[in-house]
């Protein structure tokens, strides 16, 4: 349900069937999640005509928003289209989303005069709606009435002038990002004493497993890390769980020379993890979050060229992130799809200069020729061009995911096609997208929503290695 589960027992069913809440629906919201109208359980649902307007205005294009609008327009004229009773009356939403939605849909049938405050009775839509929800509130005494937008300066209008206004919560996935899963799970020191006592251990391809048992295994999930950091440092991977058996898996030390990757070294606990992660051919899909200079690039793009040009386990790495400015926009650019994209690709240029450094003994020319293949490799691709795609034998790396919703989110996704590897990166605390938080990001949707999948791995960095300087600036500003 959404906004806000009701507070309301569980013996007023009639009460609440009888006189459930009436939520009016700003067109960002529709616009946001299409979906919505059907989001509210047991209440009603009351669109403007404004909010029907503002549809119509931004249904043209090839953006999300636009899609979105077209597709909320696709519901409410399947839901009207089906009507039998009068419109006035409410049409039931039953039968068209899910069957948890058993309110009814009500649209503006008639002319809404409300008198508003001087200083806001202008023509803005929003005020249009807010003196929607002032009428409502005035004529319909036996329910609650409330206004639900993604605006928050509509929020305080509408709370100022004595109504109730809420955000929409559907989206989100978690109420407080600290509950978000890390991928990792620091054990107590007596963890032996308490899981060891039937332990099992065996070798297997350059690996130690250990079968477990104990009270702490079942909150394990499939690929999570786990470490003691006491008098011998442990480090493993839930490699299966059962009730309250689980095995555990030891890692391969990246932060050891000899097992570089593209002469790149795992300088904390954290990049060691990541690193196991997108090594392991298991692994189809991976999620790394972690602040500005945690590595996340560097070590992703270090193991997509391993993997492709040593390995030749890829064809190819495909980069692509949402290109959503900091500052103002710098307009129209010229020439291809991969030369448009090029003024968002910083972050790949400085990850590659720094790989390409690490080979000493290559020279000028081998150097030189070295970044020719590598860029021969890399294929920049733009988000807007994804849909009907598939990528097969690719390491495709989406980065600054954090910007993206769960819809889009699920729409590069499934790109995937056999023998594809995925990455997302990103940092929940830089979200730039209007109306995504860092509850709703599609970043933390699929987090959320992976965890425990037998081809799916989750590690939050936690160390900046960037420099000095950029770790003060993260910690302090």
């Amino acid at each position: 349900m959404s906004p806000r589960k009701s507070a309301s027992p569980i013996t007023t069913v009639t009460r609440l069937r009888a006189h459930p809440k009436l939520f009016v629906l700003d067109s960002n919201v529709l616009m946001h999640d299409p979906t919505s109208l059907f989001h509210f359980e047991e209440h009603d649902i009351y669109i403007p005509m404004v909010t029907l307007e503002e549809l119509d205005n931004n249904k043209k294009g090839m953006s999300e928003v636009a899609r979105n609008a077209r597709q909320t327009s696709r519901f409410l004229d399947e839901i009207v289209s089906s009507a039998i009773a009068d419109i006035d009356e409410g049409i039931s939403l039953e039968s068209h989303g899910s069957k948890n939605a058993t309110g009814r849909l009500f649209l503006q049938t008639q002319a809404i005069s409300s008198v508003l405050p001087v200083r806001l009775a202008s023509g803005s839509a929003d005020n249009q709606i807010i003196g929607v929800v002032k009428f409502l509130h005035e004529t319909c005494l036996n329910r609650s009435v409330a206004l639900v937008s993604k605006d928050i300066n509509m929020r305080i209008k509408a709370r100022a002038l004595g109504l109730a206004a809420e955000d929409y919560f559907n989206d989100k996935v978690l109420e407080d990002t600290d509950l978000l899963y890390s991928g990792i799970q620091e054990l107590p020191a007596d963890f032996w004493d308490r899981h060891g006592k039937e332990m099992e251990s065996w070798q297997q391809s350059g690996h130690t497993f250990y079968r477990v048992s104990g009270p702490l295994c079942t909150h394990f999930l499939i690929n999570q890390f786990v470490y003691l950091e006491h008098d011998k440092p442990f480090y493993a991977l839930v490699k299966e769980r059962s009730g309250k058996t689980a095995v555990l898996q030891t890692l391969k030390d990246y932060t050891h020379q000899k097992n570089n990757i593209w002469g790149i070294t795992a300088r904390n606990r954290e990049q060691n993890f990541a690193l196991n992660l997108l090594m392991n051919p298991e692994v189809d899909f991976v999620t790394l979050l972690g602040q500005a200079g945690t590595g996340k690039t560097l070590l992703t793009l270090a193991a997509g060229l391993m993997q492709t040009l040593e390995y030749k386990v890829y064809s190819e790495i495909i980069m692509t992130r949402v290109t959503v400015p900091v500052g103002e926009d710098i307009g129209f650019l010229p020439g291809t799809e991969e030369e448009k994209m090029t003024p968002w690709m910083g972050a790949l240029e400085d990850n590659l200069d720094v790989l390409n450094k690490t080979d000493n003994d290559a020279g000028e020319w081998g150097r030189a020729a070295t970044r020719d293949l590598i860029r021969s490799r890399i294929k920049i691709k733009s988000l807007n061009f994804m849909r009907g795609r598939t990528f097969i034998n690719k390491f495709l790396i989406i980065d600054e995911a954090q910007n993206l919703t769960p819809k889009q989110m699920k729409t590069l996704i499934t790109r995937a096609g056999p023998a594809t590897k995925v990455v997302c990166l990103g940092n929940i605390a830089q979200i730039d997208t209007p109306y995504l938080s860092e509850g709703s990001s599609g970043l933390t949707y699929v987090v959320d929503r992976f965890k425990g999948w037998d081809h799916n791995g989750h590690v939050t960095l936690q160390r900046g290695e960037r420099s000095r300087l950029a770790d003060y600036a993260a910690e302090v500003l």
